[in-house]
């Protein structure tokens, strides 16, 4: 955690000389060069302050209210106009700053105060502007704050992460005041002008201008300038300091891996192989943490302790994973074939989505898809960081002794994990009979080389377009994708995890021979138009959700784009309906 606290202040005040300061910055140099002589200290304490709070404390409320994100950048943005706006009027001013200098008990109110009450409401708004410059450092203590316990090691990486930007700020704003110091004969003058910017700025934020600005320099300028901290932020101590945060990389999946299950499968199928090949990983985990369960009697929550006698096959998925998508059917085949004879498998359902954490998107999946076995809703992910989960999907396979024999991760092997099961029930005095369950499921083609690829700010790459900045930006016709690239023409806004669309298009160069593609409509169902290679998509290669080269988006979930004869390389358009929301592709 120490470590973790170092590369927090580090990436905080390497953030600070980034692009994304630009806004927070001629408010910090207005702020340093007007005021009493102890404003930037007090903009200093705010902002780190306010800062820490809005990326730890407000994750829990705005989950719990059902908030949108943008609502502290409205509220800052607000924040800074009245500040603005009370500058532009010396009086106003001067009354503010008396009263707030009475708000700080450490020295007595003066007249015009000592600028340190007045920089640190400066500061707070500051702080909920410059949340969203956040590295994958504090990324990752946002993203499981919500989602786990409240801990001081948390709350310390923001903190340190905010004291490393503020700490660059100060010497900007102390740097400021003192080239500032020949006009301050006309403080007045200076302050309604400092008090001009800030509206300016303020103004400028409402209109996102400032992220269209951020977007349309960080497309030209070298990495190590858009993000300075980038390769410390890669590196692998902070990489385990984070997998450490989380939860993930250790527990009974680390195990798994370390495990020589592998062999021993394969022992298995081998005449007179028993489960006793299989070693014993560790003590299954108890399902925690989890919210509606489906298709148990009354949908009644199951326990492993509840399910001892019998073996149980845990696999973890989403619904709009293709990799999942196509598990299920050797799933439900051994599902089938295999509960009577001693078999219980369940579903958990960890989201990578918001919209996946809805109970009906859940409970439509489940009908569509045919499941019959029990399935759980893991949506804080607690029991998928009970097992040190890291995978979509992985599978773990129990013992009727509530004992982990054998994890395998991601889609194949499939003739292996039968005998697997067949194994664990036979040595716990189930007898499976004769003849396999027979399963059968499509996979990935041979020769698909485009990885998955998330139209988000969080995980962009490989977009022609450079870096992708959230908030809403007009891309124009935007280049030419290459070989496993994305590109974006025209309107869209972008969040941490979607585009939506606003009345733009998106291009992509693939190489697979299926293409899919998570998409949502919130409000009312729209249309997708689709080109492949500049030409309309046509029976022979239209995914099951296209009809007359179109597809109708309703709910929330994974659609198939392309379905083609074999795989090639293509380049697909998609033309969306304003309002569209498009997650990720992932290819087959």
């Amino acid at each position: 955690m120490v470590l973790l606290i170092l590369f927090g202040f580090l990436a905080g005040a390497g953030t600070a000389l980034s692009p994304c300061v630009l806004p927070v910055l001629p408010i910090a140099l207005a702020a340093g060069a007007t005021g009493g002589r102890r404003r930037p200290l007090g903009v200093v304490v705010g902002l780190t302050l306010s800062f820490t709070f809005a990326t730890v404390a407000l994750v829990y409320l705005l989950a719990a209210l059902g908030l949108p994100d943008t609502l502290l950048r409205t509220i800052a943005i607000v924040a800074l106009l009245g500040f603005g706006a009370a500058l532009l009027v010396p009086p106003l001013a001067a009354r503010l700053e008396g009263w707030l200098s009475r708000l700080v008990p450490a020295r007595p109110a003066a007249a015009d105060g000592d600028g340190f009450g007045s920089g640190l409401l400066l500061g707070a708004s500051l702080g909920l502007v410059y949340a969203p410059c956040a590295g994958p450092i504090l990324a990752g203590v946002i993203t499981v704050s919500a989602a786990q316990p409240f801990t001081a090691g948390r709350l310390a990486v923001a903190l340190a992460y905010g004291l490393g930007s503020a700490l660059v700020l100060y010497a900007l704003m102390r740097g400021g005041r003192r080239l500032a110091a020949p006009l301050a004969r006309r403080g007045a003058g200076l302050q309604i002008a400092m008090g001009a910017v800030m509206v300016v700025v303020a103004v400028a934020m409402l209109a996102n201008w400032d992220l269209r600005f951020q977007s349309t320099i960080a497309d030209d300028l070298p990495a190590f300038l858009v993000n300075p901290t980038g390769s410390l932020e890669r590196t692998r101590a902070a990489r385990d300091a984070l997998a450490g945060l989380r939860g993930g990389g250790g527990g009974i999946a680390a195990a798994a891996e370390r495990s020589s299950g592998s062999g021993a499968v394969q022992r298995l199928a081998m005449e007179g192989g028993a489960a006793a090949d299989l070693p014993v990983i560790g003590r299954a985990p108890a399902f925690t943490g989890t919210q509606r369960w489906f298709d148990t009697p009354g949908d009644r929550p199951l326990t492993l302790a509840g399910l001892h006698g019998r073996v149980v096959l845990i696999d973890f998925w989403t619904y709009s994973c293709i990799n999942c998508l196509r598990t299920l059917p050797y799933l439900e085949a051994w599902d089938a074939r295999y509960r009577r004879d001693g078999l219980t498998i369940v579903g958990v359902h960890t989201p990578e989505f918001p919209f996946e954490k809805d109970a009906g998107n859940v409970a439509a999946a489940i009908a569509r898809e045919g499941i019959r076995y029990p399935v759980v809703q893991d949506n804080d992910a607690a029991t998928w960081n009970a097992w040190g989960n890291q995978y979509w999907p992985a599978e773990y396979f129990v013992d009727a002794r509530g004992r982990v024999r054998f994890a395998h991760f991601g889609e194949g092997s499939y003739d292996e994990k039968e005998h697997v099961i067949r194994a664990l029930l036979a040595e716990a005095g189930h007898a499976p009979g004769g003849g396999s369950a027979r399963a059968r499921g499509t996979s990935a083609a041979a020769g698909v080389t485009t990885p998955e690829s998330y139209l988000g700010s969080d995980r962009d790459a490989r977009f022609a377009n450079g870096p992708i900045l959230p908030g809403r930006r007009d891309y124009g016709r935007g280049p030419a994708p290459r070989p496993e690239q994305l590109s974006y023409s025209g309107e869209w806004t972008v969040a941490g995890d979607r585009a939506t669309a606003a009345g733009g298009t998106l291009a992509l160069n693939f190489r697979a021979r299926h293409v899919y593609l998570v998409l949502g409509s919130p409000g009312g169902p729209r249309d997708v138009r689709l080109r492949l290679d500049g030409r309309p998509l046509t029976a022979r290669t239209a995914g099951a959700d296209v009809r007359g080269s179109a597809v109708h988006v309703q709910g929330q979930r994974l659609y198939e784009l392309v379905d083609l004869p074999a795989v090639g390389r293509h380049v697909l358009r998609l033309e969306p309906q304003a309002g569209v929301d498009a997650y990720a592709f992932t290819f087959g």
